[in-house]
């Protein structure tokens, strides 16, 4: 699963909202970044009700960052749009979660699951303030 176009929208449209002084409106923020104003508008408010942006209604509103772009990893990004953890793959992160009881003797679980930890490390460490830049 990893980076879906969700994610890919989420972390376009909050760079452009982080580089905003002021409230940007989903119907300027879907024609800037080409990206179908419905889909947007659900995406934005997913972000709204986890406290990453604040929700301005009426003719100048729009949506400004509630966190500072420096405690928005891409982990959380990604996990925030998606619902979910990112994944390489469909298996338990741990041996003891395992739902088979067989990661002990699987041959992959711990080449994937070591490929799992970096890539989560990866993506926590970069901020949106590091794509700002």
């Amino acid at each position: 699963m990893l980076l879906t176009k969700k994610t890919e929208y989420a972390i376009l449209s909050l760079v452009a909202i982080a580089k905003s002084t002021t409230p940007k409106n989903v119907d300027v923020l879907s024609r800037e970044l080409n990206i179908p104003k419905p889909y947007l508008a659900k995406i934005l408010q997913t972000f709204s009700k986890s406290d990453i942006l604040e929700s301005y209604k009426g003719v100048n509103g729009g949506f400004l960052l509630a966190v500072q772009p420096e405690k928005i990893s891409l982990l959380m990004i990604t996990t925030i749009s998606e619902e979910r953890t990112p994944t390489v793959f469909e298996c338990s992160p741990s041996v003891e979660s395992c739902p088979g009881n067989r990661a002990d003797s699987c041959h992959l679980w711990s080449t994937l699951n070591a490929l799992q930890n970096k890539i989560d490390n990866f993506l926590e460490n970069i901020t949106l303030k590091d794509i700002l830049q």
